[in-house]
């Protein structure tokens, strides 16, 4: 069977399971059967192109994490050591007569970077900013019969970013079918005006087109049904559409008693809208709402549905560790459920339009979004990051971004920049380096680049106000931000007036200062911490603060390539951890914080270079295992009972060893080494852990929690003796058999009794056969130079992980997993239809 056939067949299965006949929308993904080819090539956008020796794969797609690392790659270690260059990407698609009757559109989530789509040899267009999605009607450059549809992605010009992009087509595509008549892109935004226990007043702006050359009459329909299906509200109008052309629509639809979204009960309604020409429906659009209320204040911090809820949040670059950039929604909703099961109640999307997907998942898990546009403006960070691109595609940027994700009752905030340079008068990093600007961004900058009292509104405050005003102009409902490192008020972006809520990147020492500063002003920690730690790895005495770097300014090393994994090492702009804590718990006019960062991420590896490259700031690592410190946050951010022991019970004979404890809904713990009681420790005003100094001896290290005198819980270490065997757990024992759903099998070397060796670092080698691939390996250290796409992995600190994806067949898929002088593993791995499987999300 040829190319153009499969994909024929493709498009005509996924277009009749998109569309019906009562809508002549449709929709449907379009990422099977792509050919793709790394390297240049000036005749690859021509539809009579030779692609016969391209390889054929499915997107998303990240060519970059397929690469090995290398001090080489002109990414730098900040942008992960991984390559860039320049890719091809083509589809074949044979088209009727019939799909030529409207207007034919072809949609793309994100590509990194300068994307350029062609269709039969003609540009279509180019988007140079790698996270925003965008969309382009192909309609007149299609021809019945055969087309190709070719993309050129050019990552090529680097250093373009402070942490790892990813490469080529990492997001979804789409291909969309309308009729001449319907509604825009992003066209219908609905957000609650006025809402209380009786009712709630919705208001529903509606764009819609008129492709074709004639004058159209239409009736529109919009309704509102419940998550039962069931219409709660309905409105309709007669309108009159010249000839290419369109309408803007404003109306308002009452929901009686209305049900609220809110974090623990995320309940949507559907927004639809029909249009009919005549009797005949001409396009049906539907869109979420969750309706709620909220709003953030200036003394009690952030309110939703009349509730004080402190903002629990992290931030998170987009990668998916071993898969790189390649947006897969199972990797994501892992993601998510590791930080919900710590607390986690908020994400800040650092610092770029994020996956679709991501923000699906948060409307429906419950977190509080800030959806982050930029990390810089007109000054730039890097070599060639987005600054050169602002000035011609800032406004276009932003608004299809703001368009794009204002239905989403998730998103509580707007962001319109990060740590940008505009903050200062004068702080341009056009001629440094990676290290230099972090200097530059991290460190505080001498009070004469601000401007003084009095002046007029500087230029770049002025850009401020401009950009909000983009934003409002498409979502007045929302509040603005800004992420700060400059917390004087005579920072260009404060002054611009135009920002709603105060934000601060870091100045803890700052913040008893912040009401006075900005009177009347709620107030949120942007980021927070940059605390420092590799999960396995402890430097003692732990209570010796680690300051790491001294500053950038100031050459670093230390040979373990490591970070303690007690709360007793951060950067010299950032914290600790309980610090921050401390702040957010005491201070009520504090809306809350978004800890740097929430996962490790590839890239941006403070405080070390090569061949570190992947960053040690996350609570979680990049393989998706908890460091110790997500138990501290555990014990404060939910009411599980939390009993956290660490570190390990593996060392020298003698050695005195610190030992700590993150607990809560207890009055005491106390310490037994093999039986003998080393002391009962109690948790001091704004002390999250507690502590014992104890010297070493092989056996058994056992913490006991009581409350009122009766024990409540017990956690224990046992000293690991030699590796024997390897265990393997997979997080899902059935997955969707189709071609995407992953389980994430975790391994661990353990000795005979079950315990796991924590310093073992075996090579395990995985071998696969039945309905399942190797999606990516990997074991969340830092410096490991091996390959993402493998079949081995060595252990690290006793544990690594190897993802599995399933094939689009149902069966069973078997995992060995095998290292010299260790007894293998085997498990099973169901791929089912998605009904037996099953459901993930409630």
């Amino acid at each position: 069977m040829n190319r153009l056939l499969l994909s024929a067949l493709a498009l005509g299965a996924l277009m009749v399971s998109c569309g019906n006949n009562d809508n002549p929308r449709e929709r449907h993904l379009f990422t099977d059967n792509w050919f793709f080819a790394l390297g240049d090539s000036a005749q690859a956008y021509q539809a009579e192109y030779d692609d016969d020796d391209w390889r054929q794969l499915d997107l998303p797609h990240d060519w970059a994490i397929e690469g090995d690392f290398s001090e080489s790659n002109p990414s730098g270690t900040g942008g992960g050591a991984l390559p860039g260059g320049i890719g091809w990407y083509r589809k074949h698609v044979k088209i009727t007569s019939s799909d030529l009757e409207g207007r034919v559109r072809i949609g793309f989530d994100g590509v990194y970077m300068n994307s350029t789509v062609y269709v039969n040899g003609e540009e279509v267009g180019h988007r140079p900013y790698g996270y925003v999605s965008f969309e382009y009607d192909i309609t007149d450059y299609l021809q019945v019969g055969d087309n190709v549809i070719a993309v050129k992605v050019d990552n090529s010009d680097q250093p373009n970013s402070r942490w790892y992009s990813g490469c080529g087509i990492y997001r979804n595509v789409w291909l969309t079918k309308v009729s001449d008549v319907h509604v825009a892109q992003y066209g219908v935004f609905a957000y609650a005006k006025l809402v209380n226990d009786v009712k709630a007043t919705i208001k529903v702006e509606t764009k819609v087109e008129n492709s074709s050359d004639s004058h159209a009459f239409i009736r529109m329909h919009q309704y509102i049904l419940d998550k039962a299906g069931e219409k709660v509200a309905e409105v309709e109008n007669e309108y009159n559409i010249g000839s290419e052309s369109d309408i803007d629509i404003s109306q308002e639809l009452v929901v009686e008693k209305p049900h609220l979204w809110n974090l623990n009960d995320t309940y949507q309604y559907r927004v639809v809208t029909d249009i009919y020409g005549d009797d005949d429906m001409l396009d049906r659009y539907e869109i979420p709402l969750g309706i709620r209320t909220f709003y953030f204040d200036d003394t009690r911090g952030f309110i939703l549905n009349d509730s004080t809820i402190k903002i629990n949040g992290v931030c998170l670059h987009h990668d998916l560790g071993c898969l790189g950039a390649a947006v897969n929604r199972r990797a994501i909703e892992r993601q998510l459920q590791i930080l919900q099961e710590m607390g986690c109640n908020g994400i800040r999307c650092s610092h770029n339009p994020p996956a679709p997907e991501l923000l699906e998942l948060c409307d429906s898990m419950g977190f509080i979004v800030m959806d982050e546009a930029f990390d810089m403006w007109r000054k730039k960070k890097t070599q060639k990051d987005y600054a050169r691109f602002f000035d011609e595609w800032h406004e276009r940027d932003l608004t299809d971004f703001v368009k794009r994700d204002r239905n989403h009752p998730s998103i509580f905030m707007w962001s319109i920049g990060n740590e940008v340079l505009e903050q200062w008068t004068d702080a341009n990093a056009d001629t440094l380096d990676l290290a230099s600007a972090n200097l530059l961004l991290n460190m505080q900058r001498d009070p004469e680049s601000l401007e003084e009292e009095g002046e007029e509104m500087s230029v770049n405050s002025l850009l401020c106000r401009h950009l909000c005003d983009i934003v409002r102009r498409s979502d007045p409902s929302r509040p603005i931000t800004a992420g700060n490192n400059e917390p004087e008020a005579w920072n260009h972006l404060f002054r611009s007036g135009a920002l709603d809520i105060i934000g601060y990147n870091y100045h803890n020492a700052w913040i008893d200062d912040v009401q006075n500063k900005f009177p009347h002003k709620p107030f949120i920690i942007t980021e927070s911490n940059s605390a420092l730690m590799t999960r396995g790895f402890y430097m003692m005495p732990s209570d010796q603060e680690l300051l790491w770097p001294v500053s950038w300014d100031k050459p670093f090393f230390n040979p373990s390539f490591s970070c303690s994994s007690y709360d007793n090492c951060h950067t010299p702009w950032g914290s600790t951890h309980e610090e921050t804590m401390a702040i957010v718990k005491n201070n009520p006019f504090v809306s809350g914080q978004f800890i740097w960062t929430g996962f490790d991420y590839i890239g941006e590896p403070t405080p070390y270079g090569w061949p570190a490259r992947s960053s040690y700031f996350g609570v979680v690592d990049l393989a998706g295992f908890p460091k110790d410190i997500y138990y501290m946050y555990k014990s404060e951010w939910t009411d599980e009972q939390v009993l956290h022991l660490f570190p390990h019970w593996n060392w020298q004979e003698g050695q005195e060893v610190d030992v700590w404890c993150y607990y809560n809904r207890a009055d005491e713990v106390e310490l037994y080494v093999n039986g003998e009681s080393k002391g009962v420790r109690m948790k001091e005003d704004d002390q999250f852990h507690v502590m014992w100094r104890a010297p070493y001896e092989p056996g058994e290290l056992k913490v006991v929690a009581r409350q009122g005198g009766m024990i409540i819980g017990e956690t224990v270490r046992n000293t690991a003796q030699d590796p024997y065997a390897i265990r393997l757990t997979a997080d899902r024992g059935q997955i969707v058999a189709d071609g995407r759903d992953l389980s994430f099998v975790t391994v661990e070397v353990v000795d005979s009794l079950g315990n796991v060796c924590p310093n073992a670092d075996n090579e395990i080698t995985f071998d696969i056969d039945g309905t399942g691939v190797i999606a990516g390996v990997d074991n969340g250290s830092p410096i490991s130079l091996e390959r993402f796409k493998d079949n081995k992995r060595k252990a690290f600190y006793g544990k690594c992980l190897v993802v599995i994806q399933s094939k689009r067949e149902y069966g069973n898929i078997r995992l060995v997993a095998e290292s010299e002088g260790l007894e293998e593993a085997e498990l099973i791995i169901h791929c089912l239809p998605q009904e037996m499987c099953e459901r993930r999300l409630k």
